[in-house]
């Protein structure tokens, strides 16, 4: 299953808990900043990916984000491939994610 999310719903379920938060975007966009906690896979390197999603617990969902939702889909896509079951994909990327909250 791939559901997509907003920002609250990552806030509220994906941050700081018992989760796998994975940013998709290119070593350099995830050095410019991401989102606390969250593990690089570039998606871009995809024999290298998949090798690092390898690693990942099946059994636990699996945060997906890049800058605006295009990467993080394709990750998404390619998890489920490989049987993972709770795969959520942030849409709104890093870029809203870095947008100031009232």
């Amino acid at each position: 299953m791939i559901k997509k999310i907003d920002k609250e719903t990552l806030k509220e379920n994906g941050i700081g808990k018992n989760v796998q938060l994975i940013d998709v975007r290119t070593q350099p966009e995830y050095e410019n900043g991401h989102i606390a906690d969250a593990l690089n896979f570039n998606i871009n390197q995809k024999e290298t990916f998949l090798e690092q999603i390898s690693t990942l617990d099946k059994a636990k969902p699996v945060y997906l984000y890049c800058k605006k939702g295009g990467r993080s889909n394709r990750a998404a896509e390619l998890l489920k491939q490989r049987g993972f079951k709770k795969i959520y994909d942030y849409s709104g990327g890093y870029d809203e994610w870095s947008k100031k909250i009232d």
